[in-house]
């Protein structure tokens, strides 16, 4: 079993924390861990990432040491099968401004990178970076592709990029470094809707590809 590493943030949080690489397995596990911890006394807020799990406690309520001793308890539970969430469609026109550098990368001709990039389901690992940014596992790994030398001061809503070893889209206009090889129309995040974020940790992904 991968081992669970937990240390402290702080004097109110801990994070509990995977070795890489990252896999959906390993994700729902994290999932798992947040779903238990939620029951103990004194736990104010889980936030999940990528191969970790961040704990927000009241330390007047509990104290760091039994909050490591049920962690790491949850940890060794045998892990239940967990659906995955709904599936989501995100239109995406694929004319991103490094589409061609993505190509060259890979080997591989630009409507290659397009029908690779779309024919894979992916998942969401976790919500990040900025609200309403979808991290997705799932991607092909002849599209990896590292991310720019430079960043770029603003990336506009809706891009949809490369970074590494995953994909996602930028839902609001935002410095990045990624990849961008498309643009979807659909709205990310809305402050006023309810739920803000239009995906959720465990929802799955299909890209459609629009018509040029």
């Amino acid at each position: 079993m991968t081992s669970l590493r937990i240390h402290t943030l702080g004097e109110a949080a801990l994070c509990c924390t995977l070795p890489a690489p990252q896999s959906l397995a390993l994700q729902q596990r994290i999932w798992q861990l947040a779903a238990g911890l939620a029951e103990v006394s004194g736990v104010q807020a889980l936030i999940p990432g990528m191969n970790n799990l961040t704990m927000r406690f009241d330390p007047l309520q509990t104290e760091a040491a039994a909050l490591e001793r049920a962690a790491q308890a949850l940890w060794v539970e045998p892990p239940r099968d967990r659906e995955l969430g709904r599936l989501v469609e995100i239109p995406v026109s694929y004319d991103g401004p490094d589409l061609a550098d993505v190509s060259a990368h890979c080997g591989l001709s630009t409507e290659e990178i397009v029908r690779r990039h779309t024919a894979a389901e992916y998942c969401v690992y976790f919500i990040g970076f900025q609200p309403g940014f979808a991290y997705l596992g799932g991607l092909d790994e002849s599209l990896h592709t590292p991310r720019r030398a430079e960043p770029r001061v603003a990336v506009p809503a809706g891009s949809v990029g490369i970074g590494g070893a995953q994909t996602g889209i930028y839902p609001l206009e935002t410095p990045g470094g990624w990849q961008l090889i498309g643009r979807t129309r659909l709205a990310l995040f809305d402050p006023q809707a309810e739920p803000p974020t239009l995906l959720a940790p465990g929802d799955r992904v299909r890209f459609v590809a629009e018509p040029r």
